[in-house]
């Protein structure tokens, strides 16, 4: 396993779960390890569940777990730790956690993280002068609050004793790319076929699906504007450049769009940028101003006002409880 030679079987995991931790990502991550022991005929991997205290964690549709054990109780430093969490994990700010994290690190634990599990590693510093991912509805945020780290895009990254996936389904493939790391092509394939995953992803394939299934757009200018606009967020292009960038004329950028979308270039780029304020004041403790500039916006006042207009309450409410408003 990354950074790990499998020398002694079974190669032992634990998975670390916090409040609202993904059931999609977990079970991504297990399901994969059961099959290759049952199509191996032998325990190839071995893993626990913990908790920091090893009380219950519920995960966030709603569903208990009931961990092995807590971190507390560990008397060896595992081999390898998978943090397992979901939403709201912006609002975890466990010193036990992050000290437990950087104490094994140092002891030489392999770590890693799927979904928004990352965004733990990065607060306790584990991923500092590594590559890393995260879940692309958190990658604006984690970027945001975390600038020094090294972040991509990509469905998954292995850097030598650090591995951060996406979330959803995408820790399967990861696991599948452990596999065949560790015990070959052929097992990876046949388990893949067992869970019936008919394609294994490679790890620098993109997260989200293309603008085109996204928006349920074929014309090629448009979905160059619309990508236009969202390589512009922070800093809106006007409609003249918009046009000139996409080869078309401002009257021709209109029809296209409203034919197309409902809706004038400028109201569904505000739509973007607001979308993307949404995700900030949801995901981070940014302060509002901080986000509004971050979404191309060049006063609190004009922002507030746009986002009540389209959401229907001040950007302020949008704040989970306990993050300020500020």
């Amino acid at each position: 396993m990354f950074g790990v030679t499998p020398t002694e079987r079974p190669l032992k995991l634990l998975f670390l779960l916090v409040p609202n931790f993904s059931m999609m990502a977990f079970t991504s991550s297990v399901e994969p390890l059961r099959t290759a022991n049952r199509l191996a005929g032998e325990e190839l991997y071995s893993w626990h569940t913990a908790s920091v205290d090893g009380e219950p964690v519920t995960a966030s549709n709603g569903t208990p777990l009931v961990p092995y054990t807590s971190i507390a109780n560990l008397a060896d430093p595992p081999a390898a730790v998978v943090a397992c969490a979901g939403i709201d994990v912006e609002r975890i700010d466990d010193p036990v956690l992050f000290g437990w994290l950087r104490r094994i690190a140092r002891q030489g634990s392999v770590i890693g993280g799927v979904c928004t599990g990352p965004l733990l590693l990065a607060k306790a510093g584990v991923l500092d002068g590594y590559r890393c991912t995260i879940h692309w509805e958190n990658m604006e945020a984690f970027a945001e609050e975390f600038p020094e780290l090294d972040i991509t895009a990509t469905l998954f990254e292995v850097d030598r004793n650090r591995f951060t996936c996406s979330g959803g389904t995408a820790p399967l493939d990861m696991m599948l790319y452990m596999i065949t790391e560790d015990h070959g092509q052929d097992l990876a394939v046949a388990v893949a076929e067992q869970l019936v995953h008919s394609i294994i992803r490679h790890p620098a394939d993109p997260q989200r699906m293309s603008l085109r299934y996204r928006t349920g757009i074929s014309h090629p200018k448009l979905l160059a504007a619309i990508a236009h606009m969202e390589a512009y967020l922070e800093t809106p292009v006007g409609r003249d450049d918009l046009a000139d960038a996409v080869g078309l004329s401002n009257r021709q950028l209109e029809r296209l769009f409203n034919k197309y979308l409902g809706l004038s270039p400028a109201r569904y780029y505000l739509n973007l940028r607001l979308k993307r304020a949404r995700q900030l004041l949801s995901h981070t403790s940014m302060p509002i101003l901080q986000v509004a500039v971050a979404c191309g916006f060049t006063s609190a006042s004009h922002f507030a006002r746009c986002y009540r207009q389209v959401f229907g309450h001040a950007p302020r409410q949008e704040r989970p409880a306990g993050i300020a408003s500020a």
